[in-house]
């Protein structure tokens, strides 16, 4: 994975999308100003693999490794068919004609908004790959991404802001946009082997409260799959067991929420994008903490 990291990275710095080594296909899809912007989920962010420090060109970077808020300035660029198809840096395909950009240090992945302000287009990516290591620049834009904030003829001046994990649970990420009502969801599973109070953890060390999400009605969690780890009768009961699995369990605190449910408040895990995913993370969960969680699926 660090060879794979290195070349792609190195790579990634010799970008240059006008200088005909780079650029579009000759027969571009149509309608690509349609391409929807990409839709952000909660995806944990890893301390290693891409989000490990690295070099280039004699350059150090140190990549973001938290959940926080990241604005900037500057210039982006794009890259197009000399890296369509290769692997990005956390070894997923790169897609020239999907909503995704390179970013030096932003976690990945990562959703972003992306404004041009000489036109006030925006557009929403997930930074899937590193890169650009160019003075000055900030972003390199997929070909779509470029192609809808009207920046193909070259390097342009942008504004980027990350979108935070509390900002995808809220729905204030889609600012003036309504959110769509979600369906009811089916009901869940029977829960008879998860317990209505909270089981026993190890003893931890004492840390400072973590911020969370208001109480929202069940019905208004994200589709998705859902990692059920307990139902309480008690509001208290489930936020103090909240506190109790972020502390044990640092790499799933963002994921979790209090959902209402009268006369229950249960604590879950989500949303995940698919079972496979959703069934490793319930594995990683009985592990640690010795219950049986639940996976659960609205749609």
């Amino acid at each position: 994975m660090a060879v794979l990291l290195v070349s792609l990275l190195a790579g990634c710095g010799s970008r240059a999308p006008l200088s005909g080594r780079d650029g579009p296909e000759a027969n571009p899809p149509s309608r690509l100003a349609e391409v929807p912007d990409a839709e952000p989920r909660i995806e944990p962010i890893r301390s290693g693999g891409p989000n490990r420090p690295y070099e280039v060109l004699g350059r150090n970077y140190v990549p973001i490794t938290q959940d926080r808020a990241f604005r900037e300035r500057g210039l982006a660029s794009w890259y197009g068919k000399k890296f369509h198809g290769r692997r990005t840096a956390n070894g997923e395909v790169y897609d020239m004609y999907a909503m995704t950009a390179a970013h030096p240090t932003l976690p990945l992945p990562s959703y972003a908004r992306i404004r041009n302000p000489a036109n006030g287009r925006e557009i929403i990516v997930r930074v899937n790959d590193r890169g650009p290591f160019h003075k000055g620049r900030i972003v390199d834009l997929s070909y779509t991404a470029a192609l809808k904030l009207d920046l193909l003829r070259g390097v342009a001046p942008v504004e980027l802001e990350r979108i935070t994990f509390a900002e995808i649970r809220s729905g204030a990420w889609r600012r003036d946009r309504p959110v769509p009502d979600l369906p009811d969801p089916a009901p869940a599973p029977a829960i008879a082997a998860v317990p209505l109070e909270a089981p026993p953890l190890p003893a931890a060390a004492a840390a400072p409260e973590p911020e969370g999400p208001a109480l929202r009605p069940l019905a208004s969690a994200p589709r998705g799959f859902w990692i059920q780890l307990g139902a309480f009768r008690q509001r208290d009961g489930a936020e103090s067991f909240q506190r109790r699995v972020a502390d044990e369990l640092d790499w799933l605190s963002p994921l979790l929420a209090v959902f209402v449910d009268t006369p229950l408040f249960r604590l879950q895990a989500g949303p995940y994008a698919s079972r496979e995913e959703a069934s490793e993370g319930a594995e990683r969960i009985r592990e640690a903490l010795q219950l049986v969680p639940v996976i659960v699926e609205r749609r």
